[in-house]
């Protein structure tokens, strides 16, 4: 067994070291490896594999979110969303930077994806900020880290794809995010007021209450969207997956009441939806083929057995597995490395007793600073060619803002309740 294992490693890290994809890579190794250890007859049953990995019902939202985001940036209802925080929150020092954030947070209550937050604000903000004044590295270490926030408050679409790795319930990992991501963007907010006074960055405008009211009754429709998605997922009248189409039907309605339609933004950003969501069910349906493989060495089961012997001190498990995770996000996006990992150290989670849904918000806080750390720093790389921007140098600025995510996950990692409390009231 452990030779195996040993050799499904090194041709994975072989394939990916000669820039093959991890979906392809993950489907040569698993192929590889059935036909090895059961014969070539076995390889008849992959097709119906991967079809069953990749038709799970709820793997649906994961489109239906990014589609939500792209009419919802191509319907002008980022920009409403933008003048009003702005005359909100203008008046303070840096208060742009705080607008960035809080448009952030609204924005991930639809898209689910914070690849799609910032390349949907990234394009509006970045240069905003830099013709106030604002140093670019700056603005784009706010409106990467701010993007973020996405998948951390529901819907996540990482929440997601953890939910059906781990089956566990969609709908109790969205309601366990937002405690943490509603104090992850407050943290974001203080920090960049902090950098304001320190370096005298401009405030935006006077408070004016009639520009507040004008804004928000301009926004007024658009405020209705997380009431009607979060809304409706929250209550238990519509499921996750639902939900998500909800969000399609609901940001198509606020587009037609606003009259506003930009057609080739739209078909941009769903060109690029449709790519990672074909990413992502190609990786769901190959790791699919690697569960059947993991099965048959009951890996998993020995991994959490070998742990269980080594420690069953649950907070001692965690940090072991947010230092892996860590590492691993470094190198893997998201998507890929929860749908690598999760069904192997399942096994380990539960016999230590440890709350699947705590864990699942665990998991994606962390792999959220993944998205920020380099070589691999999917969002962060997406932030810097927007505005042009040397990766390094913005990461100097951004070292602050992923110090703000790593307090957040030890304070969800040491202290369940804070992400957990809303579950003991919804259920």
């Amino acid at each position: 067994m452990i030779e195996t294992v040993v050799w499904m490693i090194f041709l994975m890290i072989a394939l990916m070291l000669i820039n093959v994809p991890i979906a392809i890579g993950l489907g040569v190794v698993s192929v590889v490896a059935m036909a090895t250890m059961q014969g070539a007859d076995a390889l008849t049953n992959l097709p119906i594999v991967m079809y069953r990995g990749a038709s799970n019902f709820p793997l649906l939202a994961v489109p239906l979110f990014i589609v939500a985001g792209a009419i919802m940036n191509a319907t002008g209802i980022s920009k409403r969303l933008i003048a009003f925080t702005s005359a909100v929150l203008g008046w303070m020092r840096g208060g742009l930077a705080m607008v960035t954030t809080a448009v952030s947070m609204f924005f991930a209550e639809i898209s689910g994806s914070a690849v799609a937050d910032v390349a949907a604000l990234g394009t509006i903000l970045i240069p905003a900020m830099t013709r106030k004044g604002y140093p670019g590295t700056f603005a784009t270490a706010v409106t990467s880290s701010a993007a973020t926030l996405a998948v951390i408050i529901p819907p996540s679409i990482p929440m997601v794809l953890y939910a059906v790795m781990a089956n566990t319930s969609v709908v109790k990992c969205f309601v366990g995010g937002f405690t943490p991501g509603v104090i992850g963007g407050l943290m974001m907010m203080a920090l960049s007021y902090g950098f304001a006074r320190k370096y005298n960055y401009p405030r935006e405008e006077n408070f004016r209450m009639k520009r507040v009211w004008e804004t928000a009754k301009d926004a007024s429709w658009a405020f209705l969207l997380p009431l009607i998605i979060l809304g409706g997922i929250f209550s238990g009248i519509v499921t996750a997956t639902e939900g998500a189409g909800l969000a399609v039907v609901a940001a198509i309605g606020v587009g037609l009441i606003y009259r506003e339609f930009d057609m080739k933004l739209m078909r941009q950003a769903l060109m690029e939806g449709g790519i990672q969501t074909a990413v992502v069910m190609v990786l769901v349906a190959t790791s699919a083929v690697l569960s059947m493989v993991l099965t048959e060495l009951q890996l998993p089961q020995k991994l959490a057995q070998s742990m269980m012997h080594w420690t069953s001190n649950s907070y001692l498990v965690l940090l072991i597995l947010n230092v892996f995770f860590f590492i691993l996000g470094c190198f893997l996006h998201s998507a890929a490395a929860i749908i690598l990992t999760v069904p192997i150290v399942m096994p380990l989670v539960n016999a230590v007793g440890i709350d699947p849904v705590h864990f699942g918000i665990v998991l994606t806080i962390n792999l959220g600073i993944g998205q920020q750390t380099p070589p691999v720093a999917s969002v962060l790389i997406t932030a810097c060619a927007i505005s042009r921007e040397d990766i390094w140098e913005v990461t100097k600025v951004n070292i602050w803002y992923i110090g703000v995510m790593i307090i957040v996950l030890l304070l969800v990692t040491y202290f369940p309740m804070v992400s957990l409390w809303p579950l003991k009231i919804f259920y």
